[in-house]
């Protein structure tokens, strides 16, 4: 280690070159993993929400809220069952709402859950869904920024639904849209007005959450009949267009950590075979292999670890600047995930560093002529 910082305080504009390399490698993949997660929490933020262990819907379809019709009669007969806690109806549907004085009609998911049920999100301002206001909704807090507030009454394009804000909630997204959650009854009055829409379910929903957590998914799913229970994971992955985006975001970051890595090899390498004069030297004067090793290994691992750090804060100063509406999430799970990852990535290429030193012969090393 001593070594390893003499050299760098030596050679601080080489070193701070290649530190610099690194900081903007890292730089990147932070910013691309929290676009990333950006985008794949607006996907799907009210699932992931969701307070919930597995999902029920309708069989053959393939985990999937827009493809599943079942009657929201099962409850009973789900709830009846020794494994489950509790559980609950939910609905989607896509719409558009408007009011007066926005010209602009703002696209919104509207969800149908039951009023105090677990998977009703904490309001933030204003108050909670109540049966008997078939008419309010909870709103995300992102459309207060397009002009509404509680208490407007707003209308639901191509209906004649007139629905009222009674709160405001955060983080809630569908499909990369706000949502509104409402009652069951509400939704089921938007999403179903066409005739025989339901299939002939009058008392159809989208899913029923549940909480089980020692729950025998393909056993229990056999004892109801009709049905397909998926975990909350599976419900997640199952939502358009969801595992499409995260596996771009996810394809992009694997070549960007592999270009880093052979990146990363060849400056280290092109380093050490200009100082092959110097390990033949130590090599003469008696250093061995594994007292270069530790001095190579070292110096990358704190180059590595300064460039992968300021990277670090680099992105959360850039994240300052970008646009509220910008789908940016830099979860610090994933901070520590793709730091690890380049940090690894970084010591193991300096030892094909390390190969090329255990090779140096002192005598032919010394008479190079550099």
């Amino acid at each position: 280690m001593f070594l390893a910082l003499k050299e760098i305080k030596h050679a601080k504009l080489r070193y701070s070159m290649i530190t610099m390399i690194i900081v903007l490698i890292a730089w990147l993949t932070f910013i691309l993993s929290g676009l990333g997660n950006g985008l794949s929490t607006l996907s799907a933020a009210s699932i992931k929400n969701l307070d919930a262990h597995y999902v029920v819907y309708e069989e053959g379809s393939g985990s999937k809220f827009s493809k599943s019709l079942i009657s929201a009669s099962l409850k009973e007969k789900i709830d009846a069952q020794s494994e489950v806690e509790d559980s609950a109806l939910f609905g989607s549907a896509m719409a558009a709402v408007s009011k007066k004085g926005i010209d602009e009609k703002t696209d919104i998911a509207l969800l149908g859950i039951e009023p105090g049920s677990f998977i009703e999100p904490k309001v933030i301002e204003g108050k909670k869904l109540d049966k008997n206001i078939q008419n309010g909704v909870l709103a995300n807090k992102t459309l207060q920024d397009k002009g509404y507030a509680i208490d407007d009454e707003i209308k639901v394009d191509s209906s004649t639904i007139v629905l009222k804000i009674v709160g405001f909630v955060e983080n809630e997204t569908y499909n990369h849209l706000p949502v509104l959650f409402s009652t069951v009854e509400q939704w089921r009055a938007y999403q179903f007005a066409a005739p025989g829409a339901n299939n002939g379910i009058d008392d159809v929903v989208n899913a029923i959450a549940l909480q089980a957590p020692n729950l025998d998914a393909e056993n229990f799913s056999e004892k109801i009949g009709g049905i397909e229970t998926a975990t909350k994971s599976q419900a997640i992955n199952g939502m358009p267009g969801y595992m499409e985006e995260n596996g771009t975001i996810v394809m992009m970051l694997v070549f960007l950590v592999a270009i880093s890595a052979f990146v990363i090899a060849v400056f280290f390498y092109v380093l050490t075979i200009q100082k092959t004069q110097q390990f033949g030297v130590m090599k003469a004067i008696g250093a061995k292999n594994s007292f270069i090793t530790k001095a190579i290994v070292s110096q990358v691992f704190i180059i590595s670890l300064v460039g992968i750090l300021v990277g670090v804060v680099l992105t959360y100063l850039t994240a300052l600047v970008f646009p509220e509406d910008m789908p940016f999430n830099l979860d610090p799970t994933l901070v520590v995930l793709y730091g690890f990852a380049l940090l690894l990535i970084s010591v193991l290429s300096s030892f094909v560093c390390v190969r090329q030193v255990s090779k140096v012969d002192p005598l032919t090393a010394l008479g190079r002529v550099e």
